[in-house]
């Protein structure tokens, strides 16, 4: 997504920026957005959310310039946290938007955080959902919540669950047993997920009756993916080649969910991660959407979220990654 705004000449841009673009980079800092100046307009790209808080912020820092009231750095931080906290109304009206009908009168499993609320919001707005972020952080649970809900609802017909078997090296072959039990110790952390929502008998009966498929990324090539919530999951360990074979196997009338974390590759080091690529290659299409997760969402034991936040310290950036966009391997 981008958004444009026009300024009535370039002193307004200069007086927006900061001294050396100090506010520039408070903004960049904040958002994982672009920010490009180009003559007397600015343009901000990257996901939804994040487009929206920063172009908020943004708005603020005008008006406040206007006005004739001084701006400096604390008050950029002010208004980027601000604009970052989502108030008690409008987190009730957020957790309305993205109530999860086919669970019946309880609404189903609920967001916990605001950005885990803008992620179920991206699935329902976008065909293609990318959602990138540490472990903890709901990315798998709420994508299977919401395949359910779509499946309850008749919205679509099947779920087709994808996982990339890095560790046997896709062959397949290396484990006992037929092509299921091949692959469950790959989808163990999707089944984990909908066995929260459905008893494991019924689970067992949606397999048999092809209402939830399992699919090996192996087997990808070839098929047309339709009328199908569609989830591969770990995509971190899709390499490029993988990515772009199973990214155009959609169909006419199918979601895509993809996730992944892209500090946590365990691809050998000559391949680059197809998470990491796809996502400059896909950024400006309509219908695709990017969704981030971090840190502040982890919901599982609260020292999960302190030991993401010393390796962050560690590597020294949110994202983790190399120079070459991978990260250390498990």
């Amino acid at each position: 997504m981008q958004k444009k705004i026009t300024f009535p000449n370039q002193d307004s841009v200069v007086e927006l920026f900061g001294p050396k673009d100090v506010y520039l980079r408070q903004l960049r800092d904040a958002f994982e957005v672009k920010v490009i100046s180009r003559g007397g307009s600015l343009i901000i790209k990257g996901p939804r959310e994040e487009v929206e808080a920063c172009f908020e912020v943004i708005s603020q820092m005008q008006k406040r310039i206007k006005s004739g009231r001084s701006m400096h750095q604390d008050v950029v931080t002010q208004l980027i946290e601000e604009a970052c906290t989502c108030g008690e109304e409008r987190w009730k009206e957020l957790k309305n938007r993205v109530t999860l009908e086919g669970f019946g009168g309880n609404g189903g499993p609920e967001p916990k955080t605001e950005a885990q609320a803008r992620y179920m919001e991206a699935i329902a707005a976008n065909d293609v959902v990318f959602c990138i972020g540490p472990a903890g952080t709901g990315k798998t649970y709420l994508a299977v919540a919401v395949a359910l809900d779509y499946l309850k609802r008749g919205e679509l017909n099947r779920i087709i669950l994808c996982r990339p078997a890095v560790e046997a090296g896709e062959h397949l072959g290396y484990l006992p047993g037929d092509l299921r039990s091949k692959v469950n110790p790959y989808l163990r952390p999707l089944y984990d997920a909908i066995h929260d929502f459905i008893p494991r008998a019924t689970l067992e009966e949606y397999i048999e009756n092809d209402l939830v498929e399992i699919l090996p990324l192996a087997f990808v090539r070839g098929r047309t993916l339709d009328e199908a919530f569609i989830i591969l999951d770990e995509a971190q360990n899709c390499t490029i080649g993988q990515m772009k074979t199973f990214l155009t196997r959609l169909g006419a009338s199918a979601k895509l969910v993809v996730t992944g974390d892209i500090t946590q590759i365990d691809l050998p080091r000559s391949q680059k991660s197809g998470l990491v690529d796809v996502q400059h290659r896909l950024l400006d299409i309509d219908g695709v959407e990017f969704v981030r997760l971090t840190g502040k969402d982890i919901v599982r034991h609260r020292l999960v979220k302190e030991i993401v936040s010393a390796y962050e310290r560690k590597t020294g950036k949110k994202d983790g990654g190399s120079e070459n966009g991978q990260g250390k391997n498990k």
